[in-house]
C-alpha cells in the first residue's frame, strides 16, 4: 500500500506530569530557532504572561481527560520572534508525561489581517458612495426647477424631484410617485410633437434650445431644456423645467416679520401643526433634522412620519397637548429620510387665540449627557437585589430584577402617555390585555380608563 502523507508538527514538546519541558523538537521550517533554553523550564513560563493561563488549562485537561482542546497563544522564542501558535496536549501512556503539539498560524494570521484591511477599504468606499448619493439626492430634491430623468429608450420617467411631482400631479394627489409614467402623457397634446423634435436633437447633438411646453392637469407653462447622459441600463435624458412665470420680473414680497425671521434662524427645529398633527410650517433646522431639501417636502405631511414610533409618539404628544395645553421634555427619536436616527427633546404648546394651531420645538439631544435621574432610580431599586445573593436562587434573583425594571418602564410609559392606556400599550409594543395585566400586577391600575378609550370585550 502506498504510504499516506504525514504532516509534521511545527513544535513538539515532551512534558513531565508537572508541565516541565524535557524535550523540544522543531520542524525544518523553524529550524533557524534555538529552544535549548526551554529545557527544564515549566511550559507556563515559556508561554509568557498572556498564554500562561491557557497552557495551564491545557496541562490540567490532559491530566484529567487524556487530551486537551486546541488553544491559540502567541509563542515567544529565545531569539525574540513571536509567532501565533495553536497547541493541543496529549497524555502519554503509563504516566510517562505528555506531548504538546503546536501548529504555526502565522500564515493564517496574515490572511486574516489582509481580509480585515480589505473589508475596511470596502467599508470606506461604501460610505464615500453613500455620501455622494446623499449630496446628489439633497441637491436633486432642493432644486426649485422641476427635474426629470427619463429613459431614452421608451420615454418613461425614471426619477423626479419634488417640484416635478407637484407639477405633474393634480392638487389632490401631490405626493403620488410618478416613476414609470410615460413623459408625453403629462405634456399638452399640442406640445408633444415639439417635445419629440427636441428630444431627437438632444439624442443627436447632446443638447438643444429651450422650448415652451405645458405640463400637468393644469397645463401650466414651463421652459424645457435637456441633455443626454449615459447610465447603466442605457442612455437617459436629464430634463429641466423652469416655470415660465419665473422668467419674468420677480414678484415683490413683503418683508417677513421679525418673529418669522427668528423662527427661521432658530438652531432648533420648529414646526407648526394643525390639530391632527399635519405640518403647516417648518424652519430650516427641522428640514436638516429630517434630511429634506425643501419646505415643500414637509408641508402637508404628518409629523408622525419621522417619529420613532409614528403612531404612538404622535398620539401621545397630541393627547398631552389637548389635556394640558403644553408639553415639556417629551423625549423621542427622529428618523430622517436618509436613515439617520437622532434623539430629540420636544416642547410644544397651543395658543388660545387660534384653536387647533400647535407650535412644536424639537431639540437635538444626541450629544447631551444623559440625565442620571432614571439610572439613579434603577440603580437604587436594583441595589437591594445584591443583598439577596445567597438568600435566593439565581432564577428568583433574575425574576425579581426583571420585575423591577418592567415596573419602572411601564410607569414611565404611562406617565409619558398622560394616562392614556391605548397610547401606553403602543409605546411598549403590548396589547391592551397585556398592559392591563401588568398594571394590575404592579398596582398601577387605580385610575379609570380614559374617556376616549373604548372598553374591549
Amino acid at each position: 500500500m502506498a504510504a499516506l502523507p504525514t504532516v509534521q508538527p511545527d513544535i513538539t514538546l515532551l512534558l513531565d506530569m508537572e508541565g516541565v519541558i524535557r524535550e523540544a523538537t522543531l520542524s525544518p521550517s523553524m529550524s533557524g530557532e534555538s529552544v535549548d533554553g526551554w529545557l527544564g523550564r515549566p511550559w507556563v513560563e515559556v508561554a509568557g504572561e498572556m498564554g500562561g493561563e491557557k497552557v495551564k488549562r491545557m496541562v490540567d485537561d490532559a491530566r484529567v481527560t487524556g487530551i486537551s482542546a486546541f488553544r491559540q497563544i502567541n509563542q515567544r522564542f529565545p531569539s525574540g520572534l513571536e509567532i501565533p501558535m495553536e497547541y493541543t496536549t496529549v497524555l502519554l501512556g503509563g504516566r510517562a508525561g505528555m506531548l504538546a503539539i503546536g501548529k504555526n498560524l502565522q500564515a493564517v494570521a496574515e490572511l486574516q489581517s489582509r481580509l480585515i484591511a480589505a473589508q475596511q477599504t470596502m467599508e470606506r468606499d461604501y460610505w464615500k458612495l453613500r455620501e455622494i448619493e446623499t449630496r446628489y439626492r439633497l441637491v436633486f430634491d432642493a432644486s426649485n426647477e422641476a427635474v426629470l430623468i427619463v429613459s431614452a429608450a421608451n420615454l418613461r420617467i425614471l426619477e423626479a424631484n419634488r417640484t416635478a411631482i407637484e407639477a405633474l400631479n393634480s392638487p389632490r394627489r401631490r405626493n403620488e410617485d410618478i416613476a414609470g409614467r410615460e413623459l408625453l402623457h403629462d405634456i399638452a397634446a399640442e406640445d408633444r410633437d415639439a417635445v419629440r423634435e427636441v428630444l431627437a436633437r438632444i439624442r443627436e447633438r447632446g443638447k438643444a434650445l429651450s422650448i415652451l411646453v405645458h405640463l400637468g392637469p393644469e397645463a401650466r407653462p414651463w421652459m424645457l431644456r435637456g441633455s443626454l447622459m449615459t447610465a447603466e441600463p442605457g442612455h437617459v435624458f436629464l430634463l429641466q423645467f423652469t416655470a415660465a412665470t419665473d422668467l419674468s420680473a420677480p414678484k415683490e414680497k413683503g418683508e417677513p416679520s421679525t418673529i418669522e425671521e427668528l423662527i427661521e434662524h432658530l438652531p432648533d427645529g420648529f414646526v407648526a401643526l394643525d390639530e391632527t398633527g399635519i405640518i403647516r410650517h417648518a424652519n430650516q433646522a427641522f428640514l436638516d433634522l429630517v434630511q429634506l431639501g425643501s419646505k415643500a417636502s414637509a408641508i402637508g405631511e404628518s409629523l408622525g412620519r419621522w417619529l420613532w414610533q409614528p403612531g404612538a409618539d404622535l398620539n401621545a404628544l397630541l393627547s398631552n397637548i389637548q389635556r394640558h395645553k403644553t408639553v415639556r421634555l417629551f423625549t423621542t427619536s427622529i428618523r430622517g429620510e436618509l436613515g439617520t436616527e437622532t434623539e430629540v427633546e420636544i416642547s410644544a404648546g397651543t395658543g388660545e387665540g387660534e384653536p387647533g394651531q400647535i407650535g412644536v420645538l424639537l431639540r437635538n439631544v444626541a450629544r447631551r449627557l444623559p440625565s442620571g435621574t432614571e439610572s439613579d432610580f434603577l440603580r437604587t431599586a436594583l441595589g437591594s437585589m445584591s443583598e439577596q445573593i445567597g438568600k435566593s436562587s439565581l432564577r428568583q434573583l433574575v425574576k425579581n430584577t426583571v420585575g423591577v425594571v418592567e415596573q419602572h418602564y411601564v410607569k414611565q410609559a404611562l406617565e409619558l402617555a398622560g394616562g392614556n392606556r391605548t397610547a401606553t400599550a403602543e409605546l411598549l409594543g403590548l396589547s391592551r390585555q397585556s398592559l392591563y395585566a401588568k398594571l394590575n400586577r404592579y398596582g398601577l391600575d387605580d385610575k379609570e380608563p380614559d374617556a376616549e378609550e373604548t372598553p374591549e370585550d
